[in-house]
C-alpha cells in the first residue's frame, strides 16, 4: 500500500505575468503531514511545469508520529497563454505538484481541501481572481527512466494541482492599445470631407492613416507572444485595414465619374460609400469585441 501524504498551499502572490517570454512567478506556501521518515519534499519536489524553482527553507516538526514539513515556494511558470480573445482574455494557472523519487505506488497525496486557499488580499496587477482550486491527478509516463526492475513501459506519479483561474480588467486596457487604430480609421473617413477632385487629401489621409495602423499593430503585437491563430488584434486591425482600403476606392470610383461629367452619380457614391463603411465598421468592430468579452 502507498503511504499517503496530506498536501495543502496556501498562495501569497503572482505577478511578473509575460507574455512574451510564456511566464510568471508565483509565491506559496505549501505544507505536507506523512508518515513516512524517507520523504523529504525539499529535495525531492518536483515541477515538471515550472521553468525554475527557488530552493525551499522547509520548517521540519514531528507531531504524534508524523511528520509536518512547511516550506516557502517561489516558482517561475510556463504558461501557454491564450491570446485569441486579448484584451478580452481568460487564463487557468496550473502548478503541478510531484515527488521526483516515489511513484504512485510508494507515495499518494490527499488534498488539505479546508486550508488551502489565496491571500484574501492578494491582487494581480490588471487581472482579477474568479476561481480558485486543488486537486490531484494522475501523471503517466511513457518511460520508467532506465530502471532495470521494472517490467512495464511506463510510471506513474500522484500530482497535487494548484488550479487559479484569471480574467484581465479589459475595457481600460482595450481603450489604451485600440485608440491609435481607430483614430487612424477616422483620419481616413475625413478624407470624405474634401470634393472629390482635391487628390492630396482624399488619398493622402487614407494612406497616412493606414500607415498609421500599421505602426499600432506592430505595437501590439511586440508585447504578445507569436500564434499562429487568428486573435481579436488581428480581426480589429484586418477590418481597419480593408476599411481604409475601400475608402480608397470609393474615392477613386467618384473620381473617375466626375472626370467623365458624372457628377451626380460622382456624389451619390461619395455619400453612400461613406456612409456603408462607417456603418459596416462599426457594426462588425461591436460584434467581434462583443463576442470576445463574451
Amino acid at each position: 500500500m502507498p503511504d499517503t501524504v496530506t498536501i495543502g498551499t496556501y498562495i501569497i502572490s503572482i505577478h511578473d505575468i509575460n507574455f512574451q517570454q510564456k511566464e510568471y512567478t508565483i509565491r506559496f506556501w505549501l505544507w505536507l503531514l506523512f508518515d513516512n521518515p524517507s520523504f523529504d519534499f525539499a529535495r525531492q519536489i518536483d515541477i515538471p511545469n515550472a521553468k525554475s524553482i527557488d530552493p525551499p527553507e522547509p520548517i521540519m516538526d514531528v507531531i504524534n508520529g508524523r511528520t509536518w514539513q512547511l516550506m516557502k515556494m517561489k516558482c517561475t511558470m510556463k504558461q501557454n497563454w491564450k491570446v485569441q480573445d486579448f484584451p478580452f482574455d481568460k487564463q487557468t494557472l496550473k502548478i503541478n505538484i510531484e515527488n521526483s523519487i516515489y511513484d504512485r505506488n510508494r507515495l499518494v497525496f490527499k488534498v488539505d481541501e479546508l486550508g488551502s486557499t489565496c491571500d484574501r488580499e492578494m491582487t494581480i496587477d490588471g487581472w482579477k481572481i474568479t476561481d480558485f482550486r486543488v486537486n490531484t491527478s494522475l501523471h503517466e509516463y511513457t518511460t520508467v527512466f532506465g530502471d532495470p526492475t521494472s517490467e512495464f513501459l511506463h510510471s506513474d506519479y500522484d500530482s497535487f494541482n494548484i488550479i487559479i483561474d484569471i480574467e484581465r480588467n479589459a475595457w481600460g486596457l482595450f481603450f489604451k492599445i485600440f485608440v491609435g487604430m481607430y483614430i487612424a480609421f477616422l483620419i481616413a473617413l475625413l478624407s470624405f470631407a474634401p470634393q472629390v477632385y482635391e487628390l492630396e487629401p482624399r488619398f493622402g489621409l487614407p494612406v497616412g492613416g493606414l500607415f498609421a495602423a500599421v505602426g499600432n499593430k506592430y505595437i501590439i503585437d511586440s508585447i504578445l507572444p507569436q500564434s499562429s491563430s487568428f486573435s481579436l488584434v488581428d480581426t480589429l486591425h484586418t477590418l481597419t485595414f480593408g476599411g481604409i482600403f475601400l475608402i480608397l476606392l470609393v474615392s477613386a470610383v467618384a473620381l473617375r465619374l466626375h472626370e467623365n461629367q458624372k457628377t451626380h452619380l460622382s456624389k451619390l457614391a461619395d455619400r453612400w460609400g461613406s456612409f456603408i463603411i462607417l456603418s459596416l465598421y462599426i457594426l462588425l468592430n461591436v460584434f467581434f469585441v462583443w463576442n470576445a468579452q463574451a
